[in-house]
């Protein structure tokens, strides 16, 4: 798909990076530019308690495939005109420094376009360009209304276990370069594309933004319940202790399962939970209804009936159990003894992008390669 395309990142953590791997992952080279005084991409250095890795992190290889790595001082003229060289070479940029800095080391998208009239220069900033303030991952879940929505009712607010904020918006990313380079492909002009990790956030709230906008309600914390369907996200333990969880969209599928389960009082299903707002209003009624009878049934003969009335639900799983799928396996990147997960899941014509990618790379392991092709 992009074969020919250059990519050059400045980037580094999550966002910015995964949109680096996911040009990889679809052919392009793809130029990681590390900070040489600082060691380079500081998730290099983000280890779990016990982690043994080399200079490669499990975090580092989440967003790293496919890249070669070059170690530069910026602030040296040797390393700014290897910059220079190299942006005038490439197609696309991709930049995380926080506002100000990558004026102050000449790598901005204006200071780049000038020997690059084509440059299409993608930048993520926490805020947006107009305050200097730093965005992290966890601090845009407190300011967005996340946090504020995710956790028990009774709890404290809490942070989701992925950084989801930086993984959107490395989705928004990569949707604002793709038309760039649509646009690039049909004018010859290229572009300046920015994306706040806050403004990312806010465009993700969807129907809790508009639970507030147009429903009048500030969406509160009910653990996984959702706030407009019942049962939905909602969890029962079976009799054999499987977490079985429920995502029940409509009136049928609710009927449906109820026919599965023992003990079912029919005359007041029908006056309390006939209809999807009735549920919501009862759900907790709905629950206790729902415990005693799930907890009666074993989990493979309840999921195998789940599956056959095409009813949305299934078990609970950990990560371990989610790589042991056929779905997890078809998406495994391994190279140099490391296994990591493709960005891109999209099938063309049936089958997922057979780019072969470089294992992530070691700090700076290619400098002195890329920059001989410069001379």
């Amino acid at each position: 798909m992009f074969q020919n395309l250059k990519v050059l990142e400045l980037a580094s953590v999550l966002a910015g990076p995964s949109v680096g791997q996911f040009f990889a992952e679809l052919g392009a080279e793809v130029i990681k530019i590390e900070n040489l005084n600082a060691g380079g991409d500081v998730t290099r250095t983000w280890r779990g308690s016990g982690e043994q890795t080399d200079d490669r992190s499990a975090y580092f290889c989440s967003v790293n495939w496919g890249k070669k790595s070059v170690a530069l001082d910026l602030t040296t003229d040797e390393s700014k005109s290897a910059i220079q060289k190299l942006a005038a070479k490439s197609d696309l940029i991709i930049a995380s420094y926080k506002p100000g800095d990558a004026e102050k080391l000449g790598v901005s998208y204006n200071q780049l376009r000038t020997t690059n009239k084509q440059l299409v220069y993608g930048q993520i900033t926490g805020y947006g360009s107009d305050t200097d303030r730093v965005g992290y991952d966890a601090v845009i879940q407190a300011e967005s209304g996340f946090m504020d929505m995710n956790g028990e009712a009774n709890g404290n607010p809490t942070k989701m276990p992925v950084a989801l904020i930086d993984v959107l918006a490395g989705h928004q990313l990569k949707e604002g370069l793709l038309l760039a380079l649509l646009k690039r492909e049909r004018t010859g002009v290229g572009s300046f594309v920015e994306v706040s990790l806050l403004q990312t956030a806010i465009a993700s709230l969807t129907n809790q933004a508009t639970n507030w906008l147009v429903g009048n309600k500030i969406p509160s914390r009910q653990g996984s319940a959702h706030p407009n369907i019942a049962p939905y996200g909602d969890s029962f333990v079976t009799k054999d202790g499987k977490r079985i969880l429920l995502a029940i969209g409509n009136d049928r599928q609710f009927v449906n399962l109820l026919k599965l389960l023992p003990e079912i009082n029919w005359v007041e299903v029908q006056k309390n939970f006939a209809t999807n707002h009735k549920r919501v209003d009862n759900r907790d009624q709905l629950r206790l209804i729902l415990s005693n009878a799930i907890g009666q049934v074993d989990s493979g003969i309840l999921l195998e009936q789940i599956h056959r009335n095409k009813i949305p639900a299934g078990i609970i799983q950990n990560v371990k159990e989610v790589f042991e799928m056929e779905a997890a396996l078809e998406l495994l990147i391994k190279g140099d003894s490391l296994k990591g997960v493709r960005t891109y899941v999209a099938k063309d014509s049936g089958s997922f992008s057979k780019t072969s990618l470089l294992p992530p790379p070691h700090f700076g392991e290619h400098t002195q390669q890329v920059l001989d092709q410069l001379s």
